[in-house]
């Protein structure tokens, strides 16, 4: 999709499951990523059968975008010969390419199969020699290491140009440890991170029982700050790079990436909402319109210096608004019911709604923000579908938001 950098820089979201992938699109998404139901990083999400993966793709290239699958598990050899009938039934689906951290994995996908291989994050390419290595073996697409100055990705996309193309993750939660790779989580739980099964050890509470000080360095402190809930040195803030967009495309970066398998489709909806209508040039409020989500502190991390503000104090998730439904995709019998005036819509309910709430739309149209007051019955019921009266055209994948007291 054209944008204001002149440009088709792509705007690449995360899809948990079939729902947010539609509503990703919906939202203004050019491409999503994905996972199956193995040998992907996000083992605790919905992720997709085969059969939603072939479906998913008819979907997609309808609507003239792509899908990713993500491979990207440290694989062991009791994993290869699976993997290899993996590759080809997803050349077979039709995807439009694949992301892999393991070189095993890639070699697989470029000896079997004609797919396009991006380069994880968690390869954590970090300088252009190795970025050129990739590219000479066959990668279309280098996700670079978060731990990256933008100077360092300018200077890599430069001497890429023309060979592969760079992606950066632009929003959304961030792992404590280097490009993701982390043995915490294997040590405390039994849980590996790296195929997939994080229990984000990094996001618990911990006591400081003893001054930390290295043994050669006496008088010198480890600074760890320590309330009466304890210390949360490791719990990063999330990512938000809304305002060095610019930056990042005058750099030479092909796609911005927003982090989130796991999350609702009231994050995969609200970021690309704001992110899509910042790269169309939109007059939009987008730090207000991001603080409506479920989200941390943020920081721009180390892209941009702001690494020494990468903690935050509290593992708790900052949550203005709750998500309390979906407005339903449309059918025979919600045409029936449409007339003019307020308009009866059928709603997929998400959360308690009770009559007097004040609802808001959160849309790529122009009813974003708008309010209205629920008057139905009180329903608390996860997915059921009801029709409701409502001042406002909903189309199939807005979402109504509910402000907490």
């Amino acid at each position: 999709m054209k944008n204001i950098f002149g440009n088709t820089i792509e705007l690449l979201a995360p899809a948990g499951d079939f729902s947010r992938l539609k509503t990703a699109f919906y939202f203004g998404a050019d491409a999503v990523y994905i996972g199956g139901k193995e040998y992907s990083l996000r083992a605790k999400s919905v992720n997709f059968s085969e059969d939603e993966i072939t479906e998913a793709v008819k979907y997609t290239h309808a609507l003239g975008k792509k899908l990713y699958v993500t491979v990207n598990i440290f694989a062991k050899n009791t994993d290869i010969c699976e993997i290899e009938k993996y590759a080809i039934f997803l050349e077979n689906a039709g995807v439009d390419g694949v992301i892999v951290s393991d070189l095993g994995v890639f070699k697989i996908f470029r000896t079997l199969t004609n797919l396009e291989i991006h380069i994880s994050t968690q390869a954590n390419v970090c300088n252009s020699y190795a970025a050129m290595q990739y590219a000479e073996l066959g990668a279309k697409r280098i996700i670079l290491a978060r731990e990256l100055p933008i100077k360092d990705i300018s200077e890599i996309c430069k001497c890429l140009e023309g060979r592969a193309d760079m992606e950066v993750f632009v929003h959304g939660a961030m792992c404590m440890s280097y490009s993701g790779r982390c043995l915490m989580s294997k040590y405390m739980t039994g849980r590996d991170a790296n195929r997939g099964d994080c229990a984000h050890p990094c996001r618990y509470k911990y006591d400081l029982q003893y001054v930390l000080q290295e043994e050669k360095r006496p008088g010198e402190y480890f600074s760890v700050q320590e309330d009466i809930n304890g210390t949360y040195i490791m719990n990063s803030r999330d990512l938000c790079l809304i305002n060095k967009l610019n930056e990042l495309a005058e750099a030479g970066i092909a796609s911005f990436k927003i982090e989130g398998r796991m999350k609702n489709e009231h994050y995969a909806g609200g970021v690309v909402n704001v992110y899509r209508r910042a790269m169309n040039g939109e007059k939009f409020d987008y730090a207000a319109e991001l603080e409506k989500l479920p989200h941390r502190p943020f920081t721009t991390g180390f892209t941009f210096g702001d690494d020494h503000k990468e903690f935050t104090k509290s593992s708790a998730v900052i949550l203005n608004y709750k998500i309390a439904a979906v407005a339903a995709e449309k059918n025979q019998d919600l045409a029936a019911l449409e007339r003019s005036g307020i308009d009866e819509v059928q709603i997929r309910i998400k959360n308690k709604i009770e009559t007097g709430d004040e609802m808001e739309i959160l849309s790529p149209s122009e009813n974003n923000g708008k309010t209205f007051v629920y008057n139905g019955n009180t329903v608390n019921v996860p997915e059921q579908i009801v029709s409701i009266n409502c001042p406002y055209k909903l189309e199939p994948y807005d979402i109504l938001l509910k402000k907490l007291r």
